[in-house]
């Protein structure tokens, strides 16, 4: 292939690319010297990692310059997806050569801007084989791959959907438009049916024209389709499409889809489907090797003052004094520092207020009567059900304390109300405060206006509904973001709002506050959240690399990571110190609706459209449970206080309890597992289910345990 390297070469001097002329020199030397004549071999240091990326053979000098050079023919910048350089970013070598990630990274170094061109990413798709012939490819190779054993067929099965996508979009882009309708309506029906909405969408593009702007198109055109697949199956593939000279398929693999190929046992049908699913199939297993520092920060030491009549009321069981259990809870971490937790000091936290370690004497107290909670002793659940609110609850949240519960609306209203028989009031006016003798003990009381007391309170200064909202752990302010774009915080001292923090520029979908306060993090359509702090009227962070809205938000319980879920369908667990994104979870077949992180910090749980409540091991990045029952989108999931039971709410009216520590119990993550990702999820998970709890006709949209670890629900009857 020595001729198209010339030529490749020539037209880089041309065009005075000289560095990638260099890059492109030593590249081939390299590799040229090791392939020889064979036609393709994996020069790969990482094991079993191939990026594929190669010149389709025939291509000419021209193309291959193309897709040679970082800076593309004529020095226009390579587009770059949301995820990193663009596929076609490494020097070609040797026709049908498979590179090296790692030459991968040194050499695509461009970063361009974050919206790739979309013309240029279009152009990838130039006329390329016979049109009529393209029905003729894919029903060859279907034909292949269910002909094949059993134990490679499940694996090789995952490569029908992409194709199928991308050899569609080429038909379209090159305006064939009746073979494109006919190779759509021949083969759609036999796609797994978690794609049928992204299916929709691409029976919609029937027209070149249709293809730019769309967004859907450019997410498949920029992210590559992630494969896992056993090297025996690889094999198997590549030896069937390059004695059948099919080329055209052979291209698509390597232009647009990335194999991440692993030494060992070909995986079974039940552990592909529970991984698959997502936009841009499953994470490399490179995304999942950070560490994350997932324990849980030490507790702040000070005394606790006891009352007299706790002392002999909690003596019951034995237990010796108020301090204790508190300690059990944590699991005696105050004492020592947990092994796998991050550094005190690793994200600035704010300080402890005297109001602060009040309110943690007080929840000491609380825990202290906290039940235990297990399959023999489950909670009581208390439902709040929002009435006439006529289908207008998009958000709630509870207070830490259970004190307050606040509803987002979608007339753009965010109401809070006071669920202890305690009225909520304002501050007096400056001029009345003047007046207050500022040494007096009662002096908390005294700034407080009676005149003021009522059970609700109506927040207005949203212009679009609002769909979340959340209370500082301190309950002196609220967090409420809405379809306007803008995140508002509210004083609960005045009840007025304190800032508007403007930075998406699309609805946001979801907040929340940091454990520690300070902190708060948001989510939108713009496919990026941002981490703020009160005092910043601008993003912190911006993480980005979710390819759909970012649909849901939560902390880490230390803090230092956010998980957010997406329309992508997939989990991303971010670190707040960087902005790196260090684990990536596929397996949710719809939009990711709710999080919940177990109160040690080593679980995370997740809920969905599809009805399924997924588990996953952090330190790992593994799948470890999958939780069905749910017959409609999960909306809420809690864990009790100690993490003995995790709660889910759905769209389908009923709250469920699961069993949590024996959906963790006896986890079998060892090195194997963690290398390839074979999962073994139990069979079923009926025996987890501790109990199904039906409404009458209320959607649950919000669970929270209290202190007491008593259940609280809360939705609105929706009168259907």
């Amino acid at each position: 292939d020595r001729q198209t390297l010339v030529a490749v070469l020539q037209f880089l001097r041309r065009s005075n690319l000289r560095e990638s002329e260099e890059i492109l020199r030593r590249e081939a030397r390299l590799l040229g010297d090791d392939l020889g004549g064979s036609a393709a071999t994996v020069a790969s240091s990482s094991p079993g990692v191939a990026a594929v990326a190669a010149v389709p053979p025939g291509k000419g000098g021209a193309r291959a310059g193309a897709a040679g050079s970082p800076p593309g023919a004529g020095g226009r910048p390579l587009p770059t997806g949301p995820l990193g350089t663009w596929g076609g970013a490494v020097p070609p070598a040797a026709s049908g050569s498979l590179h090296d990630a790692g030459a991968q990274g040194s050499v695509s170094g461009v970063v361009v801007e974050d919206q790739p061109d979309v013309s240029a990413v279009l152009s990838a798709y130039n006329q390329q084989g016979d049109p009529t012939l393209y029905e003729e490819y894919y029903s060859g190779l279907k034909h292949f791959i269910e002909c094949s054993l059993d134990c490679h067929r499940a694996e090789l099965s995952q490569l029908f959907y992409p194709l199928f996508v991308h050899m569609y979009l080429e038909l379209v882009y090159n305006q064939h438009e009746s073979e494109a309708k006919s190779f759509f309506e021949r083969f759609h029906g036999d796609q797994e049916c978690y794609y049928q909405d992204d299916l929709r969408v691409l029976s919609s593009l029937t027209k070149k024209e249709h293809m730019k702007g769309n967004e859907t198109m450019l997410d498949f055109r920029t992210s590559k389709f992630v494969l896992r697949i056993s090297r025996d199956s690889y094999q198997l593939l590549k030896r069937h499409l390059q004695e059948k000279q099919n080329n055209q398929i052979w291209n698509i693999v390597q232009e647009h889809l990335y194999i991440d190929i692993f030494d060992g046992m070909p995986r079974s049908k039940q552990q592909i489907d529970a991984m698959v699913g997502s936009l841009a199939g499953e994470a490399k297993r490179e995304a999942n090797k950070a560490k994350v520092f997932f324990g849980l920060l030490k507790e702040p030491e000070f005394d606790v003052p006891l009352d007299d009549e706790d002392e002999e009321g909690e003596n019951e069981e034995g237990k010796p004094k108020k301090k204790k259990p508190k300690k059990d809870s944590v699991g005696s971490k105050s004492k020592k520092q947990d092994p796998n937790a991050p550094p005190q000091n690793r994200i600035p936290l704010p300080e402890l207020k005297d109001s602060d370690k009040l309110d943690k004497v007080m929840n000491m107290k609380e825990a202290a009567r906290r039940v235990r909670l297990g399959p023999e002793c489950l909670p009581s659940i208390c439902f709040y059900t929002f009435l006439n609110a006529y289908q207008g609850l998009t958000a709630v949240d509870i207070t830490d304390d259970s004190s307050m519960i606040v509803g987002g609306f979608a007339d753009s209203t965010v109401r809070v109300w006071s669920v202890t028989p305690k009225k909520l009031r304002s501050v007096k006016t400056a001029a009345d405060l003047s007046l207050i003798d500022k040494e007096s003990d009662d002096v908390l009381e005294r700034i407080m206006d009676e005149k003021t007391a009522s059970e609700l309170k109506i927040l207005y200064g949203h212009s679009g509904p609002v769909y979340g909202t959340s209370f500082s752990p301190d309950r002196n302010y609220l967090l409420s973001c809405s379809e306007d774009g803008t995140v508002r915080l509210w004083s609960l001292q005045t009840f007025t709002c304190l800032v508007g923090y403007k930075g998406h520029n699309y609805p946001v979908w979801d907040t929340q506050f940091s454990p520690y306060g300070y902190y708060f993090v948001s989510g939108g359509h713009d496919r990026v959240a941002r981490l703020w702090a009160t005092d910043h009227y601008q993003p912190l962070r911006i993480f980005a690399g979710h390819l759909a809205d970012v649909t849901c938000t939560r902390f880490h319980p230390n803090s230092n990571y956010i998980a957010t879920g997406s329309a992508d369908r997939t989990i991303r667990l971010w670190d707040v110190l960087n902005g790196n994104c260090v684990r990536i979870f596929t397996g949710h077949k719809g939009p990711i609706h709710s999080l919940a992180f177990s109160p040690n910090g080593r679980f995370l749980a997740t809920g969905a459209t599809d009805g399924r409540v997924l588990l996953w091991d952090i330190g790992h990045g593994l799948m470890v449970g999958e939780l069905k029952g749910h017959t409609d989108t999960v909306y809420a999931l809690r864990f009790s206080r100690d993490g003995e039971i995790l709660a889910s709410g759905s769209m389908d009216n009923t709250v469920r309890l699961w069993d949590a520590v024996k959906a963790f119990e006896d986890l079998e993550t060892d090195d194997f597992t963690t290398a390839t990702g074979h999962i073994n999820l139990p069979e079923n998970s009926q025996d987890l289910l501790l109990g199904t709890y039906m409404t009458k006709s209320t959607p649950v949209v919000h669970l929270h345990f209290t202190r007491r670890n008593l259940l609280l629900a809360a939705g609105a009857y929706s009168s259907q």
